[in-house]
Parts: C-alpha cells; sequence; structure tokens
C-alpha cells in the first residue's frame, strides 16, 4: 500500500532512495528530499509491505496538469524480483486516475514494462 511521505519516515526514505544509483551521497540526497519539499506538485510515497508491513519501496514523482512524472522509485533489496515495483506503479495510477504516469531518462524503462504488463487504463 502507498502512504504520502511525513517527516517521520525521513530516514527511511532517504534509506530507500540511496539505492537510487545517482543518490548515493548523503549530500546529493539530502539536495534531493529538500527539492520533493519545495513544491505542493511534488510527491515522495512510500510502500508498505502488506505482508510484512515493513517500508520497503519509495516512489518519488512530479504531478502536472494532465501527466505524473516518475522521478524516482526504489526497492529494498531483499523485496526485489517480487513485482514491488510494478504495485507501487499500480498504486500510483489509482492515486492518480485522471493523469498518465510518464518517466524520466532513468525511469522510462519501467514505466513502459509496467504499461505493457497492465490493464490499468
Amino acid at each position: 500500500m502507498l502512504i504520502r511521505y511525513k517527516a517521520d519516515y525521513q530516514k527511511i526514505t532517504m534509506g530507500l532512495l540511496s539505492y537510487v544509483p545517482d543518490l548515493k551521497e548523503t549530500a546529493r540526497l539530502t539536495k534531493e528530499m529538500e527539492w520533493y519539499n519545495q513544491e505542493d506538485n511534488r510527491q515522495l510515497f512510500l510502500w508498505k509491505s502488506e505482508e510484512t508491513g515493513d517500508l520497503a519501496g519509495v516512489v518519488g514523482i512530479e504531478e502536472d496538469e494532465e501527466i505524473v512524472l516518475l522521478r524516482h522509485i526504489a526497492v529494498n533489496p531483499s523485496y526485489r524480483e517480487e513485482g514491488m515495483a510494478y504495485r507501487m506503479l499500480t498504486a500510483l495510477s489509482k492515486i492518480y486516475a485522471s493523469k498518465r504516469i510518464v518517466g524520466t531518462l532513468e525511469t522510462a524503462s519501467i514505466v513502459t514494462k509496467w504499461q505493457k504488463g497492465t490493464d490499468h487504463q
């Protein structure tokens, strides 16, 4: 289940975002967290595993009038290969049902694979 980021989750969120290749450096990661907090159209969501209750994934988006731009998506390595990223995108598409989800250069391939593998639209 996707839950909106709040300050209580800062450490776990930073830990999950650190799995994104260009966010391994603490200074870069801190700047990115600040960037998400600066505007209302930017949002982080955490994925809470229904089986374990763990916060196991993170999605970062930037919302526009017609689209939702997937900026970041990361899954804790111990939860990989379970389809969690696709479940996160499906849940995101339900939150933003009237908008199309698109990816950045870094996230476009996962968005495309997800779109081909689901009938969410």
